[in-house]
């Protein structure tokens, strides 16, 4: 299964969080992180849920809830022993070292990030690419449209405990519009549902297996 480390970036807008994780629960691919970008992403959560108006005890909670539920379910992705690795990379920003001696140990085949101008290719280790969250999805849209679908479906479900209820349309439209992953919807909108359940049409040029090398 292709390996992703996530970065901060890319975990902390809630609905492609949620995305990208759905289609991790789907077994679309095996997601990792370190210790530090749990970290990152838990102060990260509770300013966010402070300037919304919540109490900082609450926000605290909030913030220190998602990390713990992010942990039970991904037990295996915490990546540990990368320190020795970081600052031997000679990345343009050296805070960001720890990304690729986390990906390099988790044994990841790809970054993903906003951040792909401080992560040069150049710079990666041999199997290891930096991809943006929009061009990750598509690709493992591609992979299998129906569970990513069902991905979908699953975050619909859950949808009302925080927040409003949202339709899957409602998703996948928030996924286009806000966060620009048009290809990976377009994809599942090919997926329809059926009286036997969820069938695919699968676009005429096929879907990667994988995220696609990208030039040294």
């Amino acid at each position: 299964m292709f390996t992703a480390l996530l970065d901060t970036c890319v975990l902390w807008p809630s609905l492609q969080r949620d995305f990208l994780l759905s289609l991790a629960i789907e077994g679309m691919y095996r997601p990792v992180w370190s210790a530090v970008i749990l970290e990152e992403l838990e102060y990260e959560e509770r300013v966010k849920w402070i300037e919304r108006g919540e109490e900082d005890a609450l926000a605290t909670r909030r913030a220190r809830h998602l990390i713990e539920q992010m942990r039970q379910h991904f037990d295996d992705a915490e990546v540990t022993g990368w320190e020795g690795l970081e600052g031997t990379y000679g990345l343009p920003d050296p805070d960001d070292e720890h990304l690729v001696a986390a990906a390099f140990v988790g044994s990841a085949g790809a970054i993903i990030t906003h951040n792909i101008r401080d992560l040069p290719q150049s710079k990666m280790p041999a199997g290891v690419q930096v991809l943006p969250p929009q061009e990750f999805a598509a690709n493992t849209v591609s992979l299998d449209p129906v569970r990513a679908r069902a991905a979908v479906a699953a975050i619909a479900r859950r949808s009302g405990r925080v927040g409003p209820t949202r339709t899957e349309e409602d998703i996948m439209e928030t996924l286009s519009e806000r966060y620009r992953m048009t290809s990976a919807v377009e994809v599942m909108r090919r997926a329809s549902v059926g009286a036997s359940g969820l069938r695919i049409t699968r676009p005429r040029d096929g879907g990667s297996a994988r995220p696609t090398r990208t030039p040294g």
